[in-house]
């Protein structure tokens, strides 16, 4: 390699290479060291935003900005410090491949409807009173619950309650962006007209996973809204086996008619990590986006301490040693771009498998606090 990058410092190559750029051509033997690496190499670092942050953002948002201005939404999303808007393919990435964001309505506010090409998921974090209108069917929204909206479904959302809701917004939005196949609509009505009982399909789902049988063949999103408290009694029917030496107690949100991950390009996670429980370290090519839903601790990623606690976000890039280690019982909400690596054939892992698979702290991160 070393006699390479010698050869292309000389003078004729230089030149060439100048000769053949102007007209819009551009020489290999210089991109093969940056385009193939041996391993990968992201651009997205791993960052913490703080929840004291987040909230005090999202109030100052609330005094400038009403969801009616134009806007739709008033969303606030996480920019990962290593993806700028000076590059194409990072402008509104939280990893390379997702975007996720708060997002806060407050009561009597409509969010108006529309629908695109990217798939979108929403985390309950905080309050209660409003919904979301998917295809017809209202669907009333509580802390902790998980909902989708697959691509192309028209969606909005409003509040018929009395106390301000926040959520997550997770998409793919920088995947699509860069496959060159964004579209958007918005909806003639505003807000679209319900055209279903409300809860519908969580009503139709109220024996848990044993679904309907009209729901055996494959459909977009047969179940819309996951309850919070199914999750954890789902999780509970693990506690009496060994957890998962790497996610501790964790299970994954499904489309119950074909076994599938609930969104087609991104799965999502619910964690718990016991008091004490310290994971051992690995590394994969999907990256994930997490939020604390409850108790505290700390996530090691190549090296870097980042200590968290509730309502707390933070990014695991891909291919980035990560371990947890829970100083509370904790919940880990997290998203992750592993159906699109499973879909192209890239993913791969890895474990650490020295010093019991723990990592050599070399830092901690300071987080921007208000």
């Amino acid at each position: 390699m070393a006699e390479v990058n010698a050869y292309m410092q000389d003078q004729d190559v230089k030149d060439f290479t100048r000769d053949i750029q102007q007209h819009h051509l551009g020489p290999l033997w210089e991109a093969i060291p940056a385009i193939m690496n041996k391993t990968p190499q992201p651009h997205a670092q791993a960052y913490l935003w703080k929840d004291e942050l987040l909230k005090k953002k999202l109030w100052e948002a609330a005094e400038i900005f009403t969801p009616d201005r134009g806007g739709e939404r008033r969303a606030i999303y996480f920019q990962n410090p290593g993806l700028t808007y000076r590059q194409p393919w990072g402008w509104a990435s939280t990893t390379q491949t997702l975007y996720a964001a708060v997002q806060l309505l407050l009561p009597g506010e409509v969010a108006p409807s529309h629908r695109h090409s990217q798939n979108a998921l929403r985390f309950i974090t905080e309050g209660e009173g409003a919904y979301t209108i998917v295809e017809g069917e209202r669907i009333f929204m509580q802390e902790g619950d998980f909902l989708i909206t697959p691509k192309n479904l028209w969606h909005g959302h409003g509040h018929t309650g009395s106390e301000p809701m926040i959520w997550m917004d997770a998409l793919d939005i920088p995947t699509i962006y860069s496959l060159g196949g964004t579209f958007f609509e918005p909806h003639p009505d505003k807000l679209e007209t319900p055209k279903r009982p409300d809860n519908f399909s969580e009503l139709r789902y109220s024996g848990g996973m044993v679904r309907p049988i009209s729901d055996r063949y494959s459909s977009v999103a047969p179940l819309a809204n996951y309850k919070w408290q199914r999750t954890v009694d789902a999780i509970n029917g693990l506690l009496k086996f060994e957890p998962d030496p790497y996610d501790g107690y964790a299970v994954e949100y499904i489309n119950p008619s074909n076994g599938n991950t609930a969104n087609p390009t991104m799965a999502s996670w619910m964690q718990k990590l016991p008091k004490g429980f310290h994971t051992k370290a690995h590394r994969h090519t999907h990256s994930s986006i997490y939020h604390v839903r409850q108790g505290s601790g700390y996530t090691v990623i190549n090296g870097v301490r980042f200590d968290w606690k509730k309502g707390d976000y933070f990014v695991i890039p891909n291919w980035a040693w990560h371990e947890h280690v829970a100083d509370e019982d904790s919940y880990l909400f997290s998203v992750n771009d592993l159906p699109i690596m499973e879909r192209f054939d890239l993913e791969q892992g890895q474990v650490l498998d020295t010093n019991a698979g723990k990592q050599e702290v070399k830092s901690e991160f300071k987080p921007v606090l208000v």
